[in-house]
């Protein structure tokens, strides 16, 4: 239980931090950036023990989660805007 707690936690911060890398008008506002932030830092934890970079139950670092939602936020603007 404290794996995903500490995953939400890094999430919120690392939504942020992703926003202000990818500046930008995003379809959503900053909810939906802070949402695409506990995503990355789910999605990078599942890839990084996927290939063997964490161990079960430990949570992805904190690049690592950047990363990932910065490639979240990326898709969802490319997504998004072709609905625009």
């Amino acid at each position: 239980m404290g794996t995903i707690l500490g995953t939400l936690v890094i999430g919120l911060v690392v939504g942020a931090i992703a926003k202000l890398l990818m500046p930008g008008r995003d379809p959503g506002g900053c909810l939906i950036t802070i949402l695409l932030g506990i995503a990355g830092a789910f999605l990078a934890g599942f890839l990084g023990r996927s290939i063997g970079w964490y161990e079960p139950g430990q949570p992805a670092g904190f690049i690592a989660s950047i990363i990932g939602a910065m490639l979240l936020l990326l898709a969802y603007r490319l997504i998004r805007g072709r609905r625009s």
